[in-house]
């Protein structure tokens, strides 16, 4: 992978660590998800402003794209009611590049070396292997894992659909651009429904999430589908998916989670994996 794919997918990697676990420790989940969401809004249509319109044939896959991220968002929200940040985040991101892994190989003809193979595998194995971590409450904790499992086959879906929509739109702002306006109209929509008043309370309640998490989200997924443009979009998914490094820091230091061996194999594992991943090819 050239240089600067990898740096910029590592910078995305730590800005998605952050906004993630801007989400999981607030109290009101719903509240914090809202404000990530649709603190996109602003950024999205500053975006679109400075890039040509994405090629018409690309909103089949931007209808695609609105699914995934739903349906990635809500189950994502609900493991987080559950389950910690180091074990929700790493199993969730750690299934998606396997799934991508495998897709790209069977169903879209992209050859990947033995290097970039064992990359993949080692990324994927160290993140999985949180799985079995235990809770800070020391208990073991299966449904958030089953759930974080789910959300790991939605992110699988969202990569290849917004990598390959990207490629097909001619430009990677402009494609993320409608994907997020439309993404939080309908998170809008789901709110309104499911939880009446969590829009009313998101300027003064969760302001901060609103404009720190929405702009760290934001910029975190563009660079990554700008990624996906430069690169297979197995290898960018596999080494974003070391954002669960960042979020192991964050969880253990400033969240006072639980930290044990399986923690730091699977950590050790993950760099190894991207290391690997940086000399492959």
């Amino acid at each position: 992978m050239p240089t600067i794919v990898i740096g910029t997918t590592l910078l995305a990697a730590l800005l998605h660590a952050t906004w993630n676990a801007l989400a999981k420790g607030a109290a009101d989940k719903h509240l914090s998800m809202a404000g990530v969401i649709i603190g996109h809004l602003p950024w999205a249509v500053i975006g679109l402003l400075f890039v040509p319109m994405p090629d018409l044939s690309c909103w089949p896959y931007l209808l695609g794209s609105l699914v995934f991220h739903f349906g990635y968002q809500v189950f994502l929200l609900n493991s987080y009611k559950i389950g910690d940040l180091t074990q929700v985040y790493p199993v969730a991101r750690g299934i998606a590049p396997l799934i991508v892994a495998m897709v790209s190989v069977s169903l879209l003809n992209v050859v990947l070396g033995w290097q970039e193979v064992m990359a993949i595998v080692l990324i994927g194995t160290g993140l999985l292997s949180l799985g079995l971590v235990r809770s800070t409450a020391g208990a073991r904790n299966p449904k958030a894992a089953l759930l974080a499992a789910i959300t790991g086959c939605f992110i699988a879906g969202y990569s290849l659909i917004d990598g390959l929509g990207a490629r097909v739109a001619g430009t990677a702002v402009g494609f993320y651009g409608w994907s997020a306006i439309g993404n939080a109209v309908v998170f809008a929509a789901f709110l309104r429904v499911n939880r009446p008043g969590t829009l009313s309370r998101l300027w003064p309640e969760g302001r901060f999430v609103l404009i720190v998490g929405g702009l760290a989200s934001y910029c975190a997924y563009a660079l990554v589908v700008w990624g996906f443009m430069q690169a297979p979009i197995a290898l960018v998914t596999a080494l974003r998916e070391s954002s669960i490094i960042f979020a192991l820091f964050i969880g253990v230091f400033f969240m006072r989670e639980r930290l044990d061996l399986m923690k730091v194999f699977a950590t050790f594992t993950t760099i190894i994996g991207a290391v690997l991943l940086r000399f492959a090819r």
